[in-house]
């Protein structure tokens, strides 16, 4: 009995080897099919991803500096007042080749005194400069707190923008809007009966600032040659906001006050000699 079991049971484990059978090649063919798609999947979305954070990381940089930009320049202009009694406010509309470069000059309280002998008070100055070496161009300001003789030159300079592509003015009187503001006079002109233009005195009520900026500021510039001309350049990243002057509308009201007091002394002054003449002293 013990000899049949275990011829028995030798058969079974003779039946159980034969059908164990390996993959088919159809079975191998599918399975490295799908292996390939996961990896090839795998592989576009480690490089879309790759791709997205270059594209994304200059980008947020070139956020960041323009805010900042706008705030500084912002925060000057809500606190401005006059410059000098020439020039309340200087706006100027430039080109440097193909790129708008506008500057301002003006007068703001944004300023905390951090020295003996000065107040809140301190000329600043907005401007656009090339740099010699790589041709690019950065957004400056330069800022006086001292009463100089001359109100356009003088203190420090910073830079508070790099990668620039465009930095443009524009200023409101309540009507209409302009490119340019205010005018220097290095002497008296002439009286002139007619009205002179709105932009040319006294102070903006607003002012709009448009900047532009390269989206990709450290990107190596292309070679010279026909392939370059075949790269397409990327689109400027364009900021803009519009600046209401608090002080404003107190300037104009003391310029008004100013020209009528002149007015009455100039009345006064030729009404004396008639007096004089005709008056109760004779």
């Amino acid at each position: 009995m013990k000899a049949k079991e275990i011829r028995s049971a030798e058969r079974g484990a003779r039946n159980i080897r034969s059908n164990a059978g390996g993959f088919t090649l159809i079975e191998l063919v599918i399975a490295a099919s799908l292996a390939s798609l996961i990896l090839v999947a795998g592989y576009m979305c480690l490089s879309s991803a790759t791709a997205t954070q270059k594209l994304i990381e200059p980008r947020a940089e070139v956020i960041q500096n323009a805010r900042v930009a706008m705030g500084i320049i912002t925060a000057d202009l809500r606190s401005a007042c006059p410059l000098s009694t020439d020039y309340q406010f200087l706006g100027m509309h430039r080109m440097i080749e193909n790129t708008e470069a506008d500057n301002m000059d003006f007068a703001t309280h944004n300023y905390a005194p951090s020295h003996p002998n000065e107040a809140d008070f301190c000329e600043v100055s907005f401007f656009v400069q090339q740099d010699p070496e790589s041709g690019k161009f950065s957004l400056w300001r330069r800022r006086n707190p001292t009463i100089a003789p001359d109100p356009l030159s003088g203190g420090k300079m910073e830079e508070i923008a790099d990668g620039l592509l465009g930095a443009r003015f524009e200023y409101y009187d309540g009507d209409d809007w302009y490119d340019d503001w205010g005018e220097i006079k290095p002497q008296r002109k002439q009286t002139d009966t007619s009205l002179p233009a709105p932009n040319l005195s006294g102070m903006p009520e607003a002012v709009r600032i448009t900047l532009s900026f390269d989206p990709n500021p450290h990107a190596k510039p292309a070679t010279s040659g026909p392939a370059s001309e075949d790269v397409k350049r990327e689109p400027p990243l364009v900021f803009q906001t519009m600046v209401r002057l608090n002080l404003a509308d107190i300037s104009q009201q003391n310029s008004s006050q100013n020209s009528g007091n002149t007015g009455n002394s100039n009345a006064s002054g030729q009404s004396q000699p008639g007096m004089q003449n005709g008056g109760p002293g004779q």
